[in-house]
């Protein structure tokens, strides 16, 4: 009797949903889905490199992020990061938790400059969440600030994402 019933269960484990194997002792943290309301945010300072290595592949030689006298000249304390360089901060934000997700939209407002060595805290604030066909398309409230208060950008943006549990990563900023 007791060999037909651990038949019974190997072949009930072997048939049901596969199972995961943890091999440090502790089970992983549980996803936090995301609902109306909820922030997601990271930091990143810019440095003199990620306006250089942008402007390769966008071509942009604007002198404002190159030329510290013709920034200061145009009315601006130094040189100036690209502005789509720092609104890039949201794309990787929405990514990095729900890997797979699809940008449809993005609207930027600029409010101030951003500075080379100026520390930015993206945000993304989900606004409203709709299921369509076994995906989610949320609309978010996108904002970038410096120095923890300065508005720099503001806009809203429109992922697609293919669930809604976020993932927890870890993203080293520069």
């Amino acid at each position: 009797m007791l060999s037909r019933n651990r038949m019974l269960i190997r072949s009930l484990v072997s048939s049901s949903v596969p199972c995961t194997r943890n091999f440090s002792g502790t089970a992983p943290p549980p996803r936090q889905v995301l609902k109306t309301g909820d922030t997601l945010r990271q930091t990143r300072i810019f440095t003199n490199e990620d306006v250089t290595e942008y402007s390769k592949a966008s071509h942009d030689s604007n002198p404002l992020h190159f030329d510290s006298e013709f920034a200061r000249n145009a009315g601006f304390e130094d040189r100036l990061v690209h502005g789509m360089l720092v609104a890039a901060l949201f794309p990787r934000i929405i990514a990095s938790h729900f890997p797979g997700a699809v940008y449809v939209s993005q609207s930027l407002h600029y409010k101030s400059p951003v500075y080379i060595g100026d520390a930015v805290v993206g945000e993304v604030q989900a606004t409203n969440i709709r299921e369509n066909k076994s995906r989610y398309i949320v609309k978010f409230l996108t904002r970038c600030f410096k120095n923890d208060k300065l508005l720099v950008i503001d806009g809203e943006a429109v992922a697609i994402l293919p669930n809604l549990a976020a993932e927890k990563v870890n993203v080293v900023d520069s």
